[in-house]
């Protein structure tokens, strides 16, 4: 049986040292039981700062973009948050252990399959749906957050308009660089005001790209 290569103390003393300040990310980052989401072959990288492979071509981020999202999305306890890529379930149990109302979409099926086993076996029950979710979820709109875990050209319009006013939508989007260098990903944040979509850019990341009818639509609002 492979050891741990680091603990799970471990890896809460390097989220502190990296800022993470709120209490509840930290509270729900050490209640959360990170192993249980990946395969039984990685378990001993659980808490190591690299992003897994969890298969069909996702991965599960690092624990600390993991609590520095949810950082970032200012949740208190009453909002009402749309998940885009349930994944193997962790980032969403996280968000279970903070706020009540987590709505998820994964477009894999058997990834989705596998988040929702991982998310009931550990007692977590978030509304789960399969489908794209560049659609976001029509029905059960308007959230107070939105929050993505892959990389589009931007976060898809009928994403944002999904959003109450004063909502926080956050996500990795996808900035061409000067012509011969390629792209860079960033961690975009847009706040919904009366007037439209106020937008800021938070730091590097990388991401597996978003699939579905993401890829043909316009990306701006």
């Amino acid at each position: 049986m492979n050891e741990p290569t680091t603990t799970r103390e471990e890896m809460l003393k390097f989220l502190l040292e990296s800022d993470i300040r709120d209490s509840r990310v930290m509270g729900a980052m050490a209640t959360v039981p990170r192993e249980e989401f990946v395969p039984p072959g990685v378990r001993h990288l659980a808490y190591g700062q690299n992003a897994l492979a969890i298969g069909h071509g996702q991965t599960i981020s690092t624990p600390f973009i993991v609590a520095s999202m949810t950082e970032l999305l200012e949740l208190q306890n009453s909002e009402k948050l749309l998940e885009i890529g349930t994944g193997c379930g962790y980032q969403t149990a996280v968000l279970c252990e903070i706020i009540k109302e987590v709505w998820s979409m994964e477009i894999v099926p058997e990834v989705a399959a596998m988040g929702a086993a991982n998310l009931t076996r550990m007692g977590y029950f978030p509304k789960l749906k399969v489908g794209d979710g560049s659609d976001g979820w029509a029905s059960q709109a308007p959230f107070d957050r939105v929050l993505l875990t892959a990389t589009s050209p931007r976060i898809p319009p009928v994403l944002l308009k999904q959003l109450k006013v004063g909502g926080i939508a956050l996500g990795p989007e996808r900035e061409d660089l000067e012509r011969g260098h390629g792209r860079s990903e960033v961690l975009a944040r847009y706040v919904r005001t009366e007037q439209g979509f106020e937008r800021s850019v938070i730091y590097g990341v990388r991401f597996v790209p978003m699939t579905g009818k993401v890829r043909d639509r316009a990306p701006h609002i």
